[in-house]
């Protein structure tokens, strides 16, 4: 990855909004200051209403600008964070794998997501605070099996080790680029890419594997 991060100099050719979903104290805002500043507070407030930090990366020789929205969890605040999905063309579905009641609210998260989003948004499902395995409510195999019936990507993080954190993310905007360039190229050779471009492949980041389409792998335990 020593060529993921570019010049901010330089002109940049795509703009992808990803939204951060999910209960309040799952690890949203931690997992954002992660990847944007590879940073971890033991001491993070709640998040109050949106925020979202920025991150320049090269994907296939492109400048990719992302901007990741963290949204509060909280549900007094869920009418004023919907209108922030729109626009939005990746999603991050984050539960805490030692709480199943955040577990089981990521069917209502998901479908108000798909309420106010693009149809063809991408969505990854993220067990996060994977460092507490000994903790663990949630086995890997209930969310395997949510992220295959609902066509979704899923990865076990911990913030705190920032385990698969930039992979996450990188997996999650490699998805999304690769479909907007299928779309540019679409009207040259509609045959270019076929479905394998779509939502739902396989994307094989070195040392790490990535579960979809009922495929295993890669998601962290604690030692």
């Amino acid at each position: 990855m020593s060529n993921l991060y570019g010049d901010y100099n330089q002109k940049i050719d795509y703009v992808f909004k990803v939204v951060l979903i999910g209960d309040s104290a799952v690890g949203k805002t931690q997992l954002l200051a992660r990847f944007a500043r590879n940073e971890f507070s033991l001491d993070s407030k709640a998040t109050i209403g949106v925020e979202f930090q920025t991150k320049t990366l090269i994907i296939d020789n492109k400048i990719i600008k992302a901007q990741i929205w963290d949204t509060a969890g909280q549900e007094r605040y869920r009418a004023v964070t919907s209108a922030y999905y729109r626009g939005a063309v990746g999603a991050m579905l984050v539960y805490d794998m030692t709480k199943r009641q955040s577990f089981d609210h990521m069917v209502k998260w998901l479908e108000e997501l798909r309420g106010h989003a693009d149809q063809n948004i991408v969505i990854m499902l993220i067990g996060n605070k994977c460092d507490l395995g000994s903790l663990r409510a949630v086995p890997m195999e209930d969310a395997e099996e949510l992220a295959q019936r609902e066509n979704l990507f899923f990865m076990e993080t911990s913030a705190l080790e920032s385990t698969n954190v930039e992979t996450c993310f990188l997996t999650i905007l490699t998805e999304i680029y690769r479909i907007h360039a299928k779309k540019s190229l679409t009207t040259s050779d509609d045959d270019i890419g076929g479905s394998g471009l779509l939502k739902g492949s396989r994307i094989i980041v070195p040392n790490q594997e990535i579960y979809n389409g009922g495929k295993k792998g890669g998601c962290c335990f604690a030692s």
